[in-house]
């Protein structure tokens, strides 16, 4: 069913779907990330001190998801390792952009139009990395949804998803930054993608896949040049999030903690209770009339 009904758009899905991503995207790709790399706290002071620490913590932003997609896949995790033209020029990508005489490089793509064009190609490989990981699970698992939706999403946001473990080669431990507990924008776009493109596959949605791959990425393309421009964080999920929050998670204010202390009984300050005793018990009517009969009868036994 083509539900774009416009030749020359199918056509533009078309070609977006053959286009190939090596070298041009790939590049993009590699530089966007290792500045993603150096604009980290202490990292040029660790490609200072350690240049294998360095290259190899660039190499998990690059090929983060290949390595993560792997692992869960059970398969080797070295395997992006195998192909030896990307990793030399992702290594290319890496030396210029730390150690570049005048730091020309970095310069030149921090420079707003730069790195708007740089990142806008970075966003196109994540539809690509998305579905080829989706793909890949599909062709193992053909009814495993939700082995679709993780093998994708790790594919397309892994070098996020593993920032603890690139955290630790930098020799640096924030478990606070984990990506499971604050997700980053980067982490949430990915997951719709994974869940848009397993949905597609298992023939939920009523897409092509070209169509689908050319609407995701205008989407993911046009968001994240819009934050850029504007310099926001925000995430265009936000409300939407906010709204599940409240309606499915939040407990109402109404509702007792559930703790021990509703269990308990509430006791209100008093003064310290005396020690009671036996006499303290009886009333001090019947006292006197127990020693009024004890004397009646000591002064019978007198007499």
């Amino acid at each position: 069913m083509d539900l774009l009904g416009l030749g020359a758009v199918k056509q533009l899905a078309e070609g977006l779907a053959g286009l190939p991503m090596f070298p041009y995207f790939d590049t993009a790709h590699y530089i966007v990330s290792v500045m993603a790399l150096r604009e980290q706290p202490g990292a040029l002071e660790v490609s200072r001190r350690s240049p294998f620490a360095c290259w190899f913590s660039s190499m998990l932003y690059c090929f983060g998801g290949a390595v993560l997609c792997g692992i869960i896949m059970s398969e080797a995790p070295v395997a992006p390792l195998a192909n030896s033209t990307n990793v030399l020029l992702a290594s290319l990508m890496w030396y210029l952009v730390f150690y570049c005489p005048l730091d020309a490089v970095y310069s030149c793509a921090a420079v707003l139009p730069v790195r708007l064009v740089l990142t806008g190609m970075k966003e196109v490989t994540r539809t690509w990395k998305v579905l080829s990981g989706v793909v890949q699970a599909s062709k193992k698992y053909q009814d495993g949804l939700f082995v679709m939706i993780a093998v994708g999403w790790a594919k397309g946001a892994g070098g996020g998803l593993i920032s603890n473990f690139e955290q630790l080669v930098r020799g640096v431990w924030k478990p606070e930054t984990n990506e499971l507990l604050k997700m980053s924008y980067p982490t949430k776009v990915t997951l719709v993608g994974a869940v848009l493109f397993s949905l597609q596959q298992c023939r939920y949605l009523p897409l092509q896949t070209p169509e689908l791959m050319l609407l995701y990425t205008v989407f993911i393309v046009v968001n994240k040049t819009r934050m850029m421009l504007m310099g926001s964080s925000s995430s265009p999920f936000a409300p939407v999030e906010s709204a599940l929050y409240r309606t499915l998670f939040a407990r109402p204010l109404t509702y007792a903690p559930l703790t021990n202390q509703s269990h308990t009984p509430t006791q209100t300050p008093s003064c310290p209770a005396r020690p009671e005793s036996k006499d303290a018990s009886v009333p001090n009517g019947s006292s006197q009339t127990d020693e009024a009969q004890d004397h009646s009868e000591n002064s019978k036994k007198t007499n």
